[in-house]
């Protein structure tokens, strides 16, 4: 199932979707008709009881019946989810990123949040201040989406908590970053965080420890590497953040980035005005935003 959030227009309210061979389906209208009680976001849908079963007999109702049904080109893909709880990150997931940055290589991972206002969807603006960073930078991340309420799970069982996996963008103010000794205010601006396009559910994912990862700027791909480098696991980082805190349905994972970001490659490449930066995952898509200074 290839779940996510959708408009008809700018001025439109987003509403839950789920992507099909015909279309999209608009969640909420297709359960309302089918007599099912859907609620209007996605976060909020993780939340009720059967809620995949749910989905998919309003699926079944649209397909049969055509309502609530949209032509793809007839929507906006925006965020596949908005408002959650909580977004967990982690930091120096992968050795080589570790390694470039001279960090050291972390025994445990190493957590860090952003705020859900960093939350923009696919083609959104990334937007800063160059009067306040002078350093942003792109990270192309894994993403997880938690679909059940996690606390001090076990990794063996870690994974069936798991909603389903986007693309994320971990975009970072380096010199905030840096000079704080916390990373939350360089990494938390408002539109920090793009998500996207969809949640893909595990059952379409074949192998979550082996996928393609990379980040392209101004289409040059400067970030390659595999999700089989991550030092800690998705499973791992599950249960170790569970055991921390209540992980709950909605809540988000950055997994990590790996190396060739910009700000330690030799010349740095740091984001500037009008560049576009895509991150791919294989088996998700493409996620793709414009860089854009504001005032």
């Amino acid at each position: 199932m290839k779940l996510g959030q959708f408009r008809e227009t700018a001025t439109e309210e987003r509403w839950p979707g789920v992507v099909i061979d015909d279309g999209i389906v608009d969640l909420t209208v297709a359960g309302s008709k089918a007599g099912i009680d859907l609620p209007a976001a996605t976060h909020e849908i993780l939340k009720i009881w059967n809620w995949e079963r749910k989905i998919q007999l309003a699926v079944e109702y649209a397909e049969e019946t055509g309502t609530a049904l949209h032509a793809k080109g007839n929507v906006e893909t925006v965020a596949p989810i908005t408002d959650p709880e909580k977004i967990v990150a982690i930091g120096l997931n992968y050795r080589d990123h570790a390694e470039e940055g001279d960090q050291e290589i972390p025994e445990r991972p190493l957590v860090f949040s952003k705020f859900p206002s960093t939350i923009v969807g696919p083609d959104e603006a990334v937007k800063w201040d160059p009067d306040y960073t002078e350093a942003v930078d792109y990270e192309g991340e894994l993403v997880v989406i938690i679909g059940e309420e996690a606390r001090s799970v076990n990794e063996e069982e870690a994974l069936e908590y798991i909603a389903g996996y986007t693309i994320g963008n971990d975009v970072s103010a380096r010199d905030l970053q840096l000079s704080d000794e916390q990373w939350v205010r360089g990494k938390s601006l408002d539109t920090f965080a793009p998500l996207g396009p969809y949640i893909h559910t595990p059952e379409e994912i074949d192998d979550i420890g082996s996928l393609d990862i990379w980040t392209e700027v101004n289409g040059k791909r400067l970030q390659k590497s595999n999700t089989e480098h991550l030092i800690f696991s998705i499973a791992e980082l599950v249960a170790f953040c569970s055991r921390a805190f209540t992980l709950e349905p909605g809540d988000v994972i950055f997994t990590g980035t790996p190396d060739g970001v910009g700000y330690f490659r030799e010349p740095q490449v740091l984001l500037e005005d009008g560049d576009t930066m895509t991150v791919g995952v294989d088996g998700l898509g493409e996620l793709t935003n414009t860089c854009r200074y504001t005032d």
